[in-house]
């Protein structure tokens, strides 16, 4: 029975790349030019990875991932893990040294990222955290997520981390057929965990409990609610009161709220242009309430990409967190200013 243990424990190259949430490509190529490899070759194609080579790698996995070049992350990594006999591969070996041939059962990969996604010219944190995304590692998504929140403030991090990070965890999404659903939506609920952290991370305006506040709502069908999210965590920065419906919100939920809180602003949002709907924006924004001879209604602001700016009935753009659109309705001290008057 002892003997049996290793051979369970062993794991080859693509069971350990799923296990890790990287390609076997990856694998390859760190062993091949950083000696990050199996310490025992066994004979035949099949490579074996046991428990001390698995830890070797998951520990170069969380190097990279906390955003260290590879070769000082492969360093490190040989320090703490790796045997005193197993030495690291001279620039001439490893430039000699061809890719090997996939393992037996494995798929043949193309050429390119592999399971790498698309970021483009970001920064340094995005690279971590699609790595940690790709692991499907929620406690180290958290961890960084809230880092770049207390080191850039929300409009920052929003808009230079956490939005090109979503954005190619859905382009992979959508080039890999039903690869990565899984990545998207675990980074999409630990984004949106993250922005209802910041009362608890960031200094916020005093609010205004007699204030009207700002109705955020999906347009009915919308499921999209991050965006909606952040700029509910901006406002709430700022001391004004919100109330935030989330996604695909019923018309009469709507229309309800707006009728019981009298709010100043309505932000509708829609990511597609079939969800973008200017006779329910003109609807809500005809709404009336208060005394006779004072009576108010809201200012509507549609906001999201399915809004084109010649489709949004004369109604003004809300376009992001920097928007002056909603500063304009609060006052200096953060506090909501009175709604317009109907005419």
């Amino acid at each position: 029975m002892g003997d049996e243990t290793p051979a369970v424990a062993n794991l080859t190259t693509g069971a350990l790349a799923r296990r890790l949430g990287v390609s076997p490509t990856t694998l390859r190529s760190w062993d091949r030019r950083y000696g990050l490899g199996p310490a025992v070759r066994a004979q035949g194609r099949h490579r074996r990875w046991s428990p001390q080579d698995v830890a070797m790698v998951e520990e170069m996995c969380r190097l990279t991932a906390a955003g260290a070049p590879p070769a000082e992350a492969a360093r490190v990594t040989r320090l703490r893990h790796g045997p005193a006999g197993r030495a690291e591969p001279s620039a001439a070996e490893t430039s000699a040294q061809p890719a090997p041939p996939p393992e037996a059962g494995e798929p043949t990969r193309r050429g390119g990222a592999g399971s790498g996604l698309p970021l483009g010219d970001v920064r340094q944190e995005c690279r971590g955290l699609a790595r940690a995304a790709v692991r499907l590692d929620s406690p180290e998504l958290e961890s960084r997520l809230l880092e770049a929140v207390r080191r850039y403030g929300l409009t920052v991090a929003w808009e230079e981390v956490m939005v090109p990070t979503l954005h190619a965890v859905g382009r992979k999404w959508e080039s890999s057929g039903d690869r990565y659903v899984e990545v998207e939506h675990l980074l999409s609920w630990q984004v949106s965990s993250a922005l209802r952290s910041i009362p608890l991370l960031l200094p916020r305006a005093a609010a205004r409990v007699d204030a009207p506040p700002v109705v955020l709502a999906c347009a009915p069908g919308e499921q999209h609610s991050l965006p909606l999210e952040a700029l509910n965590a901006a406002l709430g920065e700022r001391g004004v009161p919100t109330r935030m419906l989330g996604a695909a919100v019923p018309v009469e939920a709507l229309l309800a709220c707006v009728r019981r809180t009298g709010p100043t602003a309505v932000v509708l949002w829609s990511q597609a242009r079939s969800t973008a709907s200017v006779p329910l924006a003109r609807y809500v924004a005809a709404l009336e309430w208060g005394a006779p001879g004072a009576r108010r209604r809201p200012a509507i602001l549609p906001a999201g990409p399915g809004w084109e700016r010649r489709a949004c009935g004369g109604f003004t753009r809300c376009v992001g967190l920097r928007d002056g659109t909603l500063s304009r309705l609060c006052g200096d001290d953060g506090a909501v200013a009175h709604a317009p008057r109907a005419r």
